[in-house]
């Protein structure tokens, strides 16, 4: 099934620059990278692809004779005739060091040619092989699992998605997109689990594609573990990754696991150049620029919100009608709002920062902290419609900024408050969870309010 994804706008863009480079898709397995480049190729004249995975297709690129000629013979191969534009798929290309440096002679000698690559461990193999790019000949796109946005699409909820997109959101859409956002949550952005949700609204039909995930990214990133030992590490990671996101990790003993913080770390990076998880580091800094602080213990943020609700196994209770504000409530409340500021920058991949203060008097932690045209947004996530705000009133004591943003499941507001200890005046916006990838739009537009 084919879903409406953000990334064929910026396809569309890229086709019609003037300075288009080749382009690489990076990814976790079974986002949807194949699958938005195979439909993006409806839009030319000739469309060739091939995978690297297959030794035929991979045989290709032993090749010693012209760019031209080296295409001459991929469409030889495919059995079609070039004709006017012609679009160039390279799938997984990590498992050819060679494809990977004849990119730079595909934008030399044949200008007119897109092409377009993918990978779903590149960051791995690039750094197990020692590979790179060539440095200034092609760009980059950053593929997550599919947004609220791309979610309601998917599922056909078409009113909905454009709803998100209108700042502001009228009031009286709040209760079901709210609703529709706590599916979400469960379900997550995984294709093929949404594609299997919809069939019927039946979250228990997806239970056999998640397994068979989780499955193949631990089988895939043992691949690249060096020797049976690091292997079965890299194995149990990936099991208690699930249980230890939401708090601030240590690498020794991670997990109760037992193993070392080298091991530990070793096992953890190998999983995030997979893009199955990202190690967010905090910052302590009250200004641009944001410098991040990697002797302080991160934060984990997993691949996929729905994915992580199925490991825990708690789709049932996000399901039930009690409130969010429960700790796994919270925990994950706060881990999809992660999930879509990550995903709202497609050309670099920006992890979610977040603040810490850490001092023997009291420790104070921000959820998040975002930047838009010179102006640091500080975030707050909140399960539930009510909490305290002792370390966002301490961060906006020691910043110039005025301006802070809530995330709960409540509808839009904007107050005025003041720090207790200060007295400092700011303003507080608060608004639903599933405005999150809206997040600078909306500070954009009350800060452009009160000018």
């Amino acid at each position: 099934m084919i879903f409406k994804r953000q990334a064929t706008e910026y396809l569309k863009r890229w086709k019609a620059s003037p300075h288009r480079k080749p382009l690489v898709i990076r990814g976790a397995r079974q986002t949807g990278k194949t699958t938005l480049v195979t439909h993006f190729g409806d839009q030319f004249d000739t469309f060739l692809y091939v995978n690297l995975e297959r030794t035929h297709d991979l045989s290709l690129f032993d090749h010693e004779g012209s760019m031209s000629q080296l295409l001459q013979r991929i469409a030889l191969e495919k059995g079609t005739a070039l004709k006017g534009e012609t679009l160039l798929f390279i799938d997984e290309i990590q498992h050819s060091s060679k494809a990977m440096g004849l990119i730079r002679y595909f934008y030399e000698e044949l200008p007119s040619l897109f092409v377009i690559c993918t990978g779903s461990l590149l960051d791995v193999m690039m750094e197990e092989q020692g590979i790179s790019f060539p440095v200034g000949r092609v760009e980059y796109l950053y593929l997550f699992p599919l947004t609220f946005a791309e979610f309601l699409s998917a599922i056909g909820e078409d009113e909905a998605a454009l709803l998100l997109g209108q700042v502001p959101l009228p009031s009286w859409a709040h209760d079901h997109l709210m609703r529709l956002f706590r599916a979400y949550m469960v379900v997550g952005g995984m294709p093929e689990v949404v594609a299997r949700y919809r069939e019927g609204r039946d979250i228990t039909l997806c239970s056999s594609v998640y397994n068979s995930l989780m499955i193949s990214f631990s089988d895939d990133a043992a691949k690249y573990a060096n020797g049976l030992a690091e292997l079965q590490v890299v194995r149990r990671i990936m099991e208690v990754v699930p249980s230890q996101v939401g708090d601030r990790i240590v690498f020794n003993n991670f997990g109760n696991t037992g193993y070392r913080s080298r091991e530990s770390a070793n096992a953890l990076r190998i999983l995030e150049r997979a893009m199955l998880l990202y190690l967010c580091y905090p910052t302590t800094a009250t200004s641009l620029p944001l410098s991040l602080r990697y002797t302080k213990s991160p934060r984990l943020q997993f691949i996929d919100t729905g994915l992580l609700s199925f490991s825990l196994k708690v789709q049932s209770v996000l399901l039930g009608p009690d409130d969010l504000h429960t700790i796994i409530g919270g925990m994950l409340s706060e881990h999809v709002v992660g999930q879509e500021l990550l995903a709202s920058s497609m050309l670099a991949l920006e992890k979610p920062i977040f603040w810490v203060r850490e001092s023997a008097q009291s420790n104070a932690q921000i959820d998040y902290l975002d930047s838009d045209e010179g102006r640091m947004i500080p975030i707050e996530v909140k399960a539930g419609s009510s909490g305290r705000l002792r370390s966002l009133h301490l961060f906006m004591e020691q910043t110039a900024g005025d301006l802070a943003l809530r995330f709960y499941d409540g509808p839009i507001q904007l107050d005025e408050v003041s720090t207790p200890t200060d007295g400092k005046h700011y303003r507080l916006l608060s608004l639903p969870l599933y405005l999150a990838s809206q997040a600078k739009g909306y500070a954009a537009y009350f800060a452009a309010q009160t000018e």
